[in-house]
């Protein structure tokens, strides 16, 4: 890396001299053997792949949405195998319970007979948790999982139980309105640093699915780094220096999608009935951080701005009954806006 992609005359984040820069160059091949290494079992989806690591490089979780048969779950132990985090998985179902996810006291009886009640972890206990159909669950179960990924901790009985860390969370979920499912609460979706769509694959990349996938073989990726080394890029991302013109940016799209806001185009008071909140700003401010160091920059840019900011921002906006009618799209409102400020 050179000089040149760090002098931004930044305004957040320091790098702390030669030897920050000398990890970040350290880091960035090992990056992007990490982003093939899951690209070549997970094929036709590198966007995906980048905004997977870009949510755990920010420290964050991520809402995977889908048709099945897409590779959500693949990607999703794949990516636990190359950063060589412990994966657990949580199976959403309507009779799901939060103690089915977050565990439960039992009552233990040791060798002298004395009982006591004991506390036994439940899969959210896990470095990288895979909660697969979450929607599937009814919302009290889905709130067993707020406290864990706000505060990275779990009370039960009164007691506070630390989770691992790293610690994400890795949600999917069918776009599809299905018998059976329950809308993910607005307080929910916020947890989420990314919420991050995925297409069908590529002509090209299915027959090489088809190929790969069905012969007597089957790939496996190998294990590139560890926890410790992923908590040491988590704490380097956030060392990075964001120019004030990134700054800037990073508010005035946010604030623009905001209807009460001065900033709002009549478009946006017209369709957004709720806009997103100071926590979409601090999302996007990190993930372009660490979007520029996984593309082997010391500084975010417009460019990460511009492709990040549909998959923090749209989960975060509500629009109108009249807009959901007339074919309006919080995705096609992002665009515009970027368009106009950026």
């Amino acid at each position: 890396m050179s000089e040149q992609h760090y002098s931004t005359g930044a305004s957040a984040g320091t790098l702390q001299g030669e030897a920050d820069v000398a990890e970040a160059d350290r880091l960035a091949p090992v990056l992007r053997d990490v982003h093939q290494a899951i690209g070549g079992i997970v094929l036709g989806q590198d966007r995906v792949i980048e905004q997977v690591l870009v949510t755990i490089l920010s420290g964050g979780h991520a809402l995977l949405m889908g048709a099945p048969g897409l590779g959500k779950t693949l990607l999703v132990n794949t990516a636990s195998r190359v950063l060589g985090l412990d994966a657990t998985r949580i199976q959403f179902t309507p009779d799901l319970m939060p103690s089915d996810i977050t565990g439960a006291e039992i009552l233990d009886q040791d060798v002298n007979g004395q009982r006591a009640f004991r506390f036994l972890p439940g899969p959210i206990f896990g470095q990288l948790v895979l909660a697969d159909e979450i929607n599937r669950a009814s919302p009290r179960t889905q709130s067993a999982l707020l406290q864990a990924m706000a505060e990275h901790r779990v009370t039960q009985g009164g007691k506070d139980y630390v989770l691992p860390s790293p610690f994400h969370v890795l949600a999917t979920q069918n776009p599809i309105e299905q018998e059976g499912t329950y809308p993910l609460p607005e307080a929910q979706l916020d947890r989420f640093m990314l919420r991050i769509p995925l297409d069908f694959p590529n002509r090209n990349a299915e027959r090489q699915m088809l190929l790969q996938t069905t012969g007597a073989t089957t790939a496996h990726a190998p294990t590139l780094m560890n926890a410790t080394t992923l908590l040491a890029a988590q704490k380097l991302v956030r060392r990075l220096p964001v120019g004030d013109k990134i700054v800037d940016a990073i508010l005035a799209l946010t604030r623009s999608l905001r209807p009460e806001d001065a900033s709002a185009s009549a478009d946006v008071r017209d369709a957004v009935s709720f806009g997103p909140g100071p926590r979409a700003a601090q999302a996007l401010m990190i993930a372009t951080r660490a979007r520029a160091l996984l593309n082997g920059r010391l500084a975010p840019s417009l460019d990460d701005v511009v492709a990040l900011a549909e998959a923090v921002l749209s989960h975060r906006i509500g629009l109108g009954f009249g807009a959901r009618a007339s074919g309006v799209t919080v995705e096609a409102l992002i665009r515009k806006q970027a368009q106009t400020i950026l």
